[in-house]
């Protein structure tokens, strides 16, 4: 059984990307962790003593928590009605990212599904910073689903890299697992540099070519241009329905983030983002 953890502040937006993860495993037996943290106005002088439950308190945001997550689930139920799926319902006074990690550790989750705006609906914020702290620090694959993106069928994947990643299987195997659960096909994306590859690079794409083998999919070769350009480039020619990267550090995942570009460009908001942990070889 797959376990999906999707966070929710109860925004619209935080129920669109729940809607996203229903229907994206709409034919896969899954377990749903729905979680909702909560931090009081005040600091109280019962939270600084410990959770008020604890001290034989009323936690009445606990509570409230607890029932927003109930009527949550119950317009689940209603919409999404699905043998295959059930769900587990979880509140906490915690930070987001802390509890995320909490439980994908406890559970041993599969994957995260995130909104990209919280309730706030900052136009100009196309992650959000716990979206962008979660792909950065979760040892599980996270998907960022766009605010304004209808389902769509995921059945063209693009996948860029540089190769400078060492490809073990386990890197790749969510991405595999939703290509195999849509009959997807996935676009490897490449930006050729002017020296070319290195031994290392070259050693890198043969790994990653033979993991390819068992699945649909093309390999293209861009000349020499920026990442986003090249993204971009690519989607008005092939229109994809999700965007993969894997999160390897000194890697151009990482130079994504910090080149301020992204922030005028809005390139995450087209399509869902899925960030893969870098993980140890298989």
């Amino acid at each position: 059984m797959t376990k999906i953890l999707v966070p929710t502040d109860f925004s619209p937006n935080a129920f669109h990307a729940i809607e996203y993860a229903l229907r994206l495993c709409e034919n896969a037996t899954c377990e749903f962790y729905l979680l909702h943290v909560y931090s009081p106005p005040i600091y109280r002088i019962d939270y600084a003593l410990g959770s008020p439950g604890q001290i034989g308190l009323p936690d009445e945001h606990k509570y409230i928590a607890e029932s927003s997550l109930e009527k949550l689930l119950e317009q689940i139920k209603e919409k999404f009605e699905n043998h295959r799926h059930t769900f587990v319902l979880h509140a906490s006074l915690n930070t987001l990212v802390d509890e995320i990690k909490n439980i994908v550790q406890r559970e041993n989750i599969d994957f995260v599904v995130m909104g990209t705006q919280g309730a706030t609906g900052a136009k100009e914020i196309l992650l959000g910073s716990n979206t962008v702290q979660a792909m950065e620090n979760m040892e599980v694959p996270v998907l960022a689903i766009p605010s304004n993106f209808g389902f769509e069928l995921p059945r063209h994947l693009l996948f860029p890299t540089d190769f400078e990643v060492d490809y073990g299987r386990a890197p790749l195997d969510f991405l595999f697992w939703i290509a195999k659960l849509w009959h997807s096909k996935i676009h490897i994306l490449h930006v050729s540099s002017p020296g070319g590859l290195t031994l290392e690079q070259e050693n890198n794409k043969a790994k990653l070519e033979g993991l390819m083998l068992e699945h649909n999919h093309d390999s293209h070769d861009l000349p020499d241009q920026e990442l986003i350009q090249a993204i971009n480039s690519f989607q008005e020619r092939t229109p994809i329905d999700m965007l993969s990267m894997i999160n390897n550090r000194h890697s151009f995942f990482e130079r994504l983030f910090m080149e301020p570009v992204i922030k005028n460009i809005g390139l995450h908001s087209k399509v869902p983002f899925l960030v893969l942990p870098y993980g140890v070889e298989a």
